[in-house]
């Protein structure tokens, strides 16, 4: 067995953002479905609406942009307080910049990493004192696959994602001390509305890169993109192991762009190991 499971599989409490849309939707939805209770957060309270409707008072509604420090902080505090406890705190929401490395500003840069990066480190800061004073908890964050492979383009979306990423890594030998799990879910491209409008921004565009953005953007379109309705079962696997992995592909094709990715650099590394070893000085 690659993990063990917990006898405790039901009635966690989770904490979910960008719960209107895309993985977000699908994780609240099922959760709720396998009796689970969430509080789920999006930007207008409005595109979430329905969930009270369907799922009663398993679920607690709340309008919380992450970019916003003080509504995230009461956000996640009345949802402690309404359910008694936060077992999962999960961030997801993000969005990606479209724009080669010269046509991005530097306020594009900024807004994105506000909400990729800013965003999930103000939910884990506000969490972390409640999750200390509970016993325990596990906190998740909705990576990609661009965590550990960089695609032109959409450079600056990878380079949110490769801090993204050192963050929990970091965060997790900190706080595994006060029983605090901490798992980066990372998937590869699949079927959702992470290609609207809604969850794309474009930089100022310059001609001269035209050409190369549209061949790279209709390669895109070509991608095999996996069923997001397909992933509720194996983030539950790792939310009730007793020992849930630090970092979990979601999809078949990552670990070969991974494995192919990292083996590229050390092959790298060790042609010029030489040279490196001899840049020591003694």
């Amino acid at each position: 067995m690659a993990h063990q499971q917990d006898t405790a599989k039901t009635g966690k409490i989770w904490f979910i953002t960008g719960a209107s849309r895309g993985f977000g939707r699908i994780w609240t939805e099922a959760a709720l479905q396998r009796g689970d209770k969430v509080a789920a957060t999006a930007r207008k309270l409005s595109s979430i609406a329905d969930f009270p409707e369907k799922y009663g008072d398993n679920v607690l509604t709340l309008e919380m942009d992450v970019t916003n420090p003080d509504q995230v902080k009461t956000a996640v505090e009345q949802a402690h307080a309404h359910f008694g406890r936060l077992d999962i705190v999960l961030n997801n929401a993000g969005y990606s910049l479209i724009g080669t490395i010269e046509e991005a500003s530097q306020a594009d840069v900024k807004a994105m990493y506000e909400t990729n990066v800013f965003g999930p480190l103000t939910v884990i800061q506000a969490a972390l004192p409640l999750l200390r004073q509970q016993g325990g908890g596990h906190i998740l964050g909705t990576s990609s696959n661009l965590g550990h492979v960089t695609l032109p383009v959409i450079g600056y979306y990878c380079s949110s994602k490769w801090a993204f990423e050192s963050i929990h890594e970091a965060l997790a030998a900190e706080v595994k001390q006060f029983n605090i799990n901490v798992t980066i879910i990372e998937p590869g491209a699949y079927a959702t509305e992470f290609g609207s409008q809604e969850s794309l921004k474009f930089a100022q565009p310059m001609e001269i890169y035209a050409p190369f953005k549209d061949q790279f953007i209709a390669g895109l379109r070509n991608l095999e993109r996996g069923d997001p309705h397909a992933t509720p079962d194996a983030l539950f696997q790792v939310v009730d192991a007793a020992q849930p992995p630090l970092r979990f592909h979601l999809g078949r094709h990552n670990l070969p762009a991974v494995r192919a990715a990292y083996a590229e650099r050390l092959a790298t590394w060790e042609a010029w190991d030489a040279v490196s070893s001899a840049a020591q000085g003694n």
